[in-house]
């Protein structure tokens, strides 16, 4: 089916690159304040549950503003609705570096920030519908989704040095510029579409936003793959909020903490490059999904009972590549199964359902203060990860594929 006639346009990685910075700053102005949390405190004033707020706020946001998202996405396009985003990002990020002192207001412009977010994050396959051929889709959004991950680790890692050398108020001024650079960027450079359609006739007209929910919310397999997102993003969430007090029970130090997830994350990112990669090339979604998940369980057992450091560093890094690296080709396989149904759509409901899973971190800390460990918690992750792979093993290939394919 990828027809011969088709032309595909250079100028889609132009696009695709002014796309994944303005993620990669979102991301940076999301956690930036997770690493100085008690430094910030005492700036503020203000308790260190006030400041993990300012992070928070992102996945509170996100849930009832996914679906308006999906559907501003649908009825005005890529650009306009991504440009929306860009523009509260770089706007609100550029007002919370100039006004830093005061702790309401930075509240105030972070809130305007995270309406943004849902924006980009509803985007990913919407983008590369309209710019890329099949066979490069789950590679796009594999790109933006490692952008999001790189953006993390570069808030993780480079904020404690800026906020040493140049203080709390220059590092928020410093990321408010970045994001407003990357916001023009976007601004200047995205476009709607290429000259003529990346998908062949037939395959490029898409149902309104309620009509599509309807034709979601009927497809069996869009469940499995919310309940898939559901779990897994939850449990690198709470790996990822609770590493540290994981892993000192086993003697590890603080930097040995930040060290192991820092390689989490940057697993995540090789992940969500290379697995999605070998999708668009052999063709296959179903195979890499289950191919990844399998391999997770092995690292994410060592996680849960190795004690050698050496050993947990290979097992995060694993884990991050194999949990993580799936995710790009769900949202595409998604979005292929639930055609003609909008591509923000099926993407915005596999992104909510990946924020929903916040329920995650606080059930991981109440199994913690009833049995004085993490470990039971993370042998249930264990056993929702099996759960993913028995589910995934029931799919089918979606019919886009097939077709691709004959």
């Amino acid at each position: 089916m990828e027809h011969s006639e088709l032309k595909f346009y250079g100028y889609r990685w132009v696009v695709l690159g002014a796309f994944m910075a303005i993620n990669l700053t979102m991301q940076i102005l999301w956690i930036c304040f997770a690493p100085v949390a008690g430094p910030a405190a005492e700036f503020y004033r203000v308790s260190d549950l006030q400041i993990g707020f300012l992070a928070m706020v992102f996945m509170v946001v996100y849930i009832p503003a996914s679906l308006p998202a999906s559907w501003l996405i649908d009825r005005f396009g890529f650009k306009k609705a991504v440009g929306l985003g860009a523009v509260l990002l770089g706007g609100f990020g550029l007002l919370r570096g100039f006004f830093a002192r005061d702790y309401a207001l930075t509240m105030a412009f972070t809130v305007g920030i995270a309406l943004g977010q849902p924006l980009l994050l509803n985007s990913f396959t919407t983008l590369a519908a309209k710019w890329f051929p099949f066979g490069e889709r789950a590679t796009v959004s594999g790109l933006a989704l490692a952008a999001n991950f790189i953006g993390t680790t570069i808030g993780l890692m480079l904020t404690p040095s800026l906020v040493t050398r140049h203080g709390m108020e220059a590092m928020q001024a410093i990321y408010g510029i970045a994001a407003a650079v990357s916001a023009l960027a976007f601004l200047a450079l995205a476009r709607e579409s290429p000259p003529t359609p990346a998908s062949p006739p037939g395959y490029e007209a898409r149902a309104l936003m309620l009509d599509g929910l309807k034709i979601i919310l009927r497809k069996k397999e869009f469940w499995i793959c919310m309940f898939i997102f559901f779990v897994g993003v939850g449990i690198f969430n709470g790996i990822a909020t609770w590493i540290e007090n994981m892993v000192r029970p086993r003697g590890m130090s603080t930097s040995q903490a930040g060290m192991l997830g820092g390689f989490l994350l940057i697993g995540g990112i090789f992940g969500a490059f290379v697995i999605p990669l070998l999708s668009d090339h052999f063709r296959k979604r179903k195979f890499f999904i289950l191919f990844g998940l399998i391999l997770a369980l092995p690292a994410l057992a060592g996680f849960t009972f190795f004690k050698g450091y050496p050993l947990l560093l290979g097992s995060v890094f694993a884990l991050g590549f194999f949990m993580l690296g799936p995710g790009p080709i769900g949202y595409q396989y998604a979005a292929e199964i639930t055609f003609p149904a909008p591509e923000g759509t099926s993407n915005g409901l596999l992104v909510l359902a990946g924020q929903i899973s916040v329920v995650f971190i606080f059930g991981m800390e109440a199994m913690n203060q009833r049995f004085g460990s993490f470990t039971p918690s993370l042998i249930l992750a264990l056993g929702l990860m099996v759960v993913n792979c028995a589910l995934v093993s029931r799919l089918k290939e979606s019919k886009l594929i097939r077709e691709i394919n004959a």
